[in-house]
């Protein structure tokens, strides 16, 4: 037989990976960097929180 529903929880996860993890990445590296370098952190930080509102803006905003 041919299941006549999808299954679509995988692709909902990848969404959120791609969503999540690379702002968390960027606001990590300004963590690691926030002692030596503060002008380069703060830059990490904005784009961390650009990544986030762009991010959930442009893909949630069609829900």
């Amino acid at each position: 037989m041919i299941p006549l529903e999808a299954d679509y929880s995988g692709i909902f996860i990848i969404i959120f990976v791609i969503l999540l993890v690379p702002p968390l990445v960027l606001a990590a590296i300004g963590f690691l960097l926030r002692k030596k370098y503060k002008e380069v952190s703060v830059v990490f930080y904005i784009l961390a929180v650009l990544y986030l509102i762009v991010g959930l803006g442009l893909c949630f905003g069609g829900l």
